[in-house]
């Protein structure tokens, strides 16, 4: 029953789709995206300076004053029938201690049929993850640079194993005001399992993200560019679907050229109006789009497209990710100014 409970684990770590590295680590949840906005640019923005309390949960160099008396809500019905979701709020408490900011992350992958070694069913059980976490941010002084860290708890229930963990998330960005340029770095769930599911510790998905974005001078977009998973090369593997057979029956396995292992990490996105009332906005993940790719068949893998919009003291913001022909998600987020 273990093994089985183990393999399901595997499957479900697997699940995951923004660019994990899936069934190497345990907690792969931590690393889905935050919010609609980081979801229709790409995944794994990490350079928005601004109101969006819920960037905090994935860059803690981001919590800012702006972000004050903020509550975020977001949900998205993910891949598979399986649901998650974020939540944001933080706290200024002046200017020179600057912002608290608290944040919960959660995943549930639904009800599952379980039988035992024989066949027999033993009736159905679900699984479900969470992380709560607190993050501070720090403006050195007389520098553009700010350096922040999240805390976090974790805890898991498959069936009837759980287990629980701790992680730090570390971020630092520099800001240059005269030109809008953002540049950041993230090193995210550095930590361990205090408790296991079976007796066996399991490493949690490290990751390493770099980015940058600008809005242009004349035109009201800024683009965003991201570098993910620096913490490896490479990241991408052979596909067997897309191996060549000859007519001698010799098989020949796919090739990923060094271009094709580096433009996997690349993350890019853009967003029109982005303090404006009414913002669009685009992404293009290139590793989903590569590895979700359907030879011979157009059916625009890795693109993302999301709006936000913005009602007195509330903003809405939907967002639509395309994975393959058959599969694709959406993400709703509501935020409030409670102040």
């Amino acid at each position: 029953m273990i093994k089985r409970i183990l393999t399901l684990h595997f499957l479900l770590l697997a699940v995951p789709l923004f660019a994990q590295l899936g069934g190497e680590s345990t907690y792969q949840f931590l690393n889905l995206v935050s919010s609609p906005r980081q979801a229709a640019l790409g995944g794994k923005i990490i350079t928005n300076f601004d109101h969006d309390v819920t960037e905090g949960l994935y860059n803690p160099a981001s919590i800012n004053y702006e972000m004050g008396n903020q509550l975020a809500v977001n949900v998205s019905n993910y891949l598979g029938g399986i649901t998650y979701g974020t939540a944001a709020y933080a706290y200024t408490w002046d200017r020179h201690v600057q912002t608290f900011h608290f944040g919960v992350t959660y995943i549930n992958y639904g009800s599952f049929d379980g039988y035992d070694v024989n066949g027999v069913s033993t009736g159905t059980f679900t699984g479900n993850e969470a992380a709560i976490s607190f993050g501070y941010n720090y403006n050195i002084p007389f520098t553009n640079f700010y350096v922040g860290a999240n805390v976090k708890i974790i805890t898991s229930l498959l069936e009837q194993y759980n287990s629980v963990g701790g992680a730090v998330d570390i971020g630092a960005m520099y800001i240059n005001e005269k030109l809008d340029f953002h540049a950041a770095l993230t090193i995210r769930n550095i930590g361990t399992q205090f408790s296991t599911y079976a007796g066996q510790n399991e490493p949690l998905p490290l990751e390493v993200n770099f980015g940058m974005s600008q809005t242009l001078e004349n035109v009201p977009l800024r683009w965003h560019l991201t570098l993910e998973n620096l913490q490896r090369w490479p990241i991408s593997v052979a596909n067997p679907a897309r191996a060549t057979t000859d007519l001698d029956g010799n098989q020949t396995q796919e090739k990923v050229s060094f271009f094709n292992k580096g433009l996997r990490h690349l993350i890019l996105g853009a967003e029109l109006f982005p303090e404006g009332g009414f913002n669009i906005r685009l992404g293009y993940n290139f590793r989903r789009a590569e590895e979700l790719r359907i030879v011979d068949q157009r059916n625009f893998s890795g693109l993302s497209v999301g709006v936000g919009i913005k009602l007195n003291k509330m903003r809405f913001s939907y967002t639509h990710a395309r994975y393959t022909s058959a599969s694709n998600t959406s993400f709703f987020g509501l935020q409030i100014d409670l102040r």
